[in-house]
């Protein structure tokens, strides 16, 4: 048991955080005494640096061969996916609000994540250096291109975000520290990646700490008077949906490039997942004080923790499947 909520505690602390945020919200709300105008920032920062100075950039050289699975893995991850988002928001819109809408959204602009599809890959017997490359590069360019989507659906939404102000507060909170990690792994590289599940541990809970903000100022703004139980409900049957799409397209693209099993896995663990690690510190950057910033990330928590729990069980099917196919 203990072992469990060891692995775990992240996962198990989310909805935990939530619940607290609808507890006292005045003390992680904007004025509040844990000043998270300033800190949230400062969080953002921190967990980038981290993330530059834990980039595998040797595991980049090293995978950067296989260039039909990191053509699928980014394409579907920051086109595909969009566009499923983009079709399926003509449906959103009938059953939840606009905030809520706008998350799902946001949901499929993301990156892939960097730890679980790599662990996954790895548990089914996959191309565990192809899904570092994909995690790494999916990362580097979502600092970029997610910013860009988010303020075209935004506008294509009515409302108005200038790009100059987008890019000004990501080059500030994302860029800049990523670099700077980058630079610090010529001198540092060696103790942090000793240190890699410390760091990790470190970054989750700042990320617990964004979410707690994040939704107490939502919850300030009347989260639980405006929303039913009916569109929490629609939000988690909405991400299972949105996962399961994901994983059968994904599942259809890898048979026409016909990659060989190693890629096959990689390809459907790190294009069907979205990353929470860099996905809330995105939206804390790109939307800033937004009032429905909580409500916005609603779908992405819960995209999350469905992708752990199908992904493990896929995981372990993979690999035993792999197990009885092998010569023995």
């Amino acid at each position: 048991m203990k072992a469990f909520l060891i692995r775990n505690w992240f996962v198990l602390a989310l909805p935990v955080t939530v619940a607290l945020a609808s507890l006292v919200p005045s003390v992680g709300a904007n004025g509040g005494p844990l000043r998270p105008e300033l800190s949230t920032k400062l969080a953002v920062a921190a967990i980038f640096l981290a993330q530059g100075l834990t980039l595998p950039t040797a595991a980049l050289r090293q995978g950067a061969g296989r260039w039909r699975l990191h053509l699928l893995v980014q394409s579907f991850t920051f086109l595909l996916f969009p566009l499923l988002g983009i079709a399926l928001d003509r449906f959103w819109g009938r059953v939840v609000s606009a905030d809520l809408q706008f998350g799902f959204l946001f949901l499929c602009v993301l990156p892939s994540t960097v730890s679980s599809s790599v662990v996954q890959t790895s548990l089914a017997g996959g191309n565990t250096v192809g899904a570092i490359f994909n995690a790494a590069l999916s990362n580097l360019i979502g600092v970029v291109v997610t910013p860009l989507w988010v303020t075209w659906l935004m506008k294509q939404g009515g409302t108005v975000q200038p790009l100059s102000h987008v890019f000004r507060d990501v080059a500030f909170l994302l860029l800049v520290p990523m670099a700077l990690g980058q630079g610090l792994r010529w001198f540092l590289g060696a103790w942090a990646d000793r240190r890699k599940r410390a760091l990790a541990h470190g970054c989750s809970a700042l990320i617990l700490w964004l979410v707690f903000a994040a939704f107490c100022n939502t919850v300030q703004q009347g989260l639980w008077k405006t929303q039913d139980r009916f569109s929490l409900l629609v939000a988690a049957l909405g991400a299972a949906g949105v996962l399961a799409l994901a994983m059968g397209a994904v599942e259809l693209l890898v048979r026409v490039a016909r990659l060989d099993r190693g890629d096959r896995i990689a390809a459907t663990f790190c294009a069907s997942q979205k990353t929470i690690a860099a996905g809330i510190p995105l939206a804390k950057a790109i939307l800033g004080s937004h009032p429905g910033l909580g409500l916005i990330l609603l779908p992405v928590l819960l995209y999350h923790l469905l992708q752990l729990l199908v992904g493990g069980i896929l995981a372990e099917r993979f690999g035993r499947a792999g197990h009885l196919t092998q010569p023995h």
